[in-house]
């Protein structure tokens, strides 16, 4: 033994719940980027590598607005030097038009689409790029993230609980990752749902690259945003700035998966911070990407099983009566939609999802959306990773 001490085992216990931090005054004056030269102002504020969020929001407690911030930082002495010069050749209309180009607008905050949410962090961003829906039209938002390297199981996971939640109305959030990220803005997408994609580069980069299809459709059924502007790359460090944002956004984060030291718990701690809800997905106790999921139980995270407990514990089950039938019944079976009614016919004893999707004749993203359907209607059960029909009544 090296005589360290075990970090896992001398790591404090975190209170459960924290309360979300006060902010004794508003992080921004109000009219802080109103208007278009401010606006173009805080287009080169947001490009200045060293002005980071929390440096530009200390700044911004002592002048009006994006404006007079800007020419604080071309006289020196409010960043670093690099930012200094780099602001002073900055061209904030070509960084707009660069934007446009993209496809995205610049949302200040004070914007009357900027999400009031991302005012309750430490250091919200004082603009985002925005591509695709209005960010008003999203209704309820719940993050769902995990691991990059998932498990299959984990991967289904995450679909489902994404395609339960859409379907309940729900706006789905994650970092557009591979894994579990990019599961959840599929499953969300395939019951042709609400999805966010927060990036941790430029909102005109691709990144990772194997999803450059995904964000593109997101950004045409959904949103996709960064507080990077473009041509920004994707480094190490944007990373966990980016899940802050993702718990900001968000009234509630999932956990699927995720191994120590993973950005996972780096988005559970920025929810606990905001005194957002935090669920988690039980993994096996062998299982390395449990560790994550598990702590967070342990910690007293809200353990769920599938959707039918998410939806429950977030309050977006259906009403009594609002099917037309109680669970099993004739008259809920006949108004299943056809992907539902396939489904429920290849669900016999306990079968796996591959082997339901082939018995139904369907892609695994149809079928998943399909079973979640079919679970929260009380027709089909989740054990196990596994599916079995639920007993009908009478």
């Amino acid at each position: 033994m090296s005589g360290e001490p075990d970090r896992d085992r001398a790591r404090p216990r975190r209170p459960w719940p924290r309360s979300p931090r006060e902010r004794a005054e508003p992080a921004f004056p109000a009219g802080f980027a109103r208007g278009h030269r401010n606006r173009a102002a805080l287009a080169v504020l947001a490009s200045l590598p060293s002005l980071t969020p929390r440096r530009l929001v200390a700044l911004a407690a002592r002048v009006p607005t994006a404006g007079a911030a800007l020419t604080a930082v071309r006289r020196g002495g409010q960043s670093s030097d690099d930012d200094r010069a780099r602001a002073a050749e900055l061209d904030g209309e070509a960084v707009l038009r660069g934007a446009a180009d993209a496809g995205a607008r610049l949302v200040g905050v004070g914007d009357g689409e900027y999400p009031a949410s991302l005012l309750d962090l430490f250091d919200p961003p004082a603009g985002i790029f925005v591509r695709g829906a209005d960010l008003r039209s999203a209704a309820a938002r719940v993050a769902v993230v995990g691991a990059r390297n998932p498990t299959p199981d984990g991967e289904d996971a995450s679909a489902g609980l994404a395609s339960a939640l859409a379907g309940a109305g729900a706006c789905v959030v994650s970092g557009a990752a591979r894994g579990i990220d990019a599961a959840a803005h599929r499953g969300a997408l395939a019951v042709s749902g609400a999805t966010i994609a927060v990036l941790g580069c430029g909102i005109d980069v691709a990144y990772p690259r194997q999803n450059a299809s995904l964000i593109e459709r997101i950004a045409e059924r959904g949103t996709v945003l960064s507080e990077y502007p473009p041509g920004t790359r994707a480094e190490p460090f944007r990373f966990p700035a980016r899940n802050r944002i993702v718990a900001g956004l968000s009234r509630a984060v999932v956990i699927v998966e995720g191994a120590s030291g993973s950005g996972s718990m780096i988005t559970a701690d920025h929810a606990l911070d905001l005194g957002r809800d935090v669920f988690a997905v039980p993994g096996p106790v062998t299982s390395e990407l449990a560790t994550v999921p598990l702590a967070l139980i342990r910690d007293g995270a809200t353990m769920i099983r599938g959707a039918g407990d998410l939806l429950e514990d977030l309050g977006m089950m259906p009403e009594a009566g609002s099917s037309p039938g109680p669970p099993g019944s004739g008259a809920a079976i006949s108004m299943l939609a056809a992907d539902e009614a396939a489904v429920l016919g290849a669900v016999s004893g306990s079968a796996s999802l591959e082997r339901i999707a082939s018995g139904a004749g369907l892609p695994v993203s149809r079928t998943i959306a399909a079973l979640v359907g079919l679970e929260v209607r009380g027709l089909v059960r989740a054990r196990g990773g596994r599916y079995e029909p639920r007993p009908r009544p009478g």
